[in-house]
């Protein structure tokens, strides 16, 4: 049960930060200071880190509560 708060609200913070980097991104690109290329590779880069970490997290906590409570 703890595992799963902690893994949800942990990736709607992680999905708060992805949106306001493409945020970013898109002031970036409308004031051409940096290339259609680039956006798309630093979006690309963003998602996919994102949903990495948000994907991996859930295991990461289930681990580190194992080791608090059962050591």
């Amino acid at each position: 049960m703890e595992v799963t708060l902690l893994s949800i609200f942990s990736a709607i913070i992680i999905l708060i930060a992805i949106y306001s980097m493409v945020k970013v991104l898109i002031i970036a690109k409308k004031r051409s200071e940096i290339t259609t290329v680039q956006y798309k590779t630093y979006v690309t880069i963003t998602i996919a880190s994102g949903l990495v970490i948000a994907t991996v997290l859930p295991f990461a906590y289930n681990k580190l509560m194992e080791i608090i409570l059962f050591h």
